[in-house]
């Protein structure tokens, strides 16, 4: 919306959080922003990165794949990505032996 606001004038940094031209936003007015929403809300106060744990988490628990999650985070590996999200990724050990139990039952019957 806003590159198409400011046109030519729009600097794309690629941030993720910017003023509506593009360019770098204070931190401290994020912060400050966040604190009063907290307030206001009357919600648990969190640290501004918890949102990207609370991000990451979300994701993962809802079957997300963790390569694209990783993406999503910016790691350079999903290995970053798995060493600290692994407890929540949905177990899903039954489903895999149901899996191979129903293959392998059809190859048998194919003998």
């Amino acid at each position: 919306m806003w590159k198409k606001r400011f046109g030519e004038e729009y600097k794309d940094q690629d941030f993720v959080i910017c003023r509506e031209n593009g360019t770098e936003q204070d931190p401290r007015n994020l912060l400050r922003l966040m604190k009063r929403l907290i307030r206001a809300s009357n919600v648990t106060s969190i640290r501004f990165h918890d949102l990207r744990h609370t991000h990451a988490s979300i994701l993962l628990s809802e079957g997300v794949d963790i390569v694209k999650v990783a993406h999503r985070l910016g790691h350079s590996n999903p290995k970053i990505t798995l060493e600290t999200y692994a407890h929540l990724i949905p177990n899903q050990d039954n489903e895999v032996a149901d899996i191979f139990h129903y293959a392998l039952n059809r190859s048998v019957s194919n003998l």
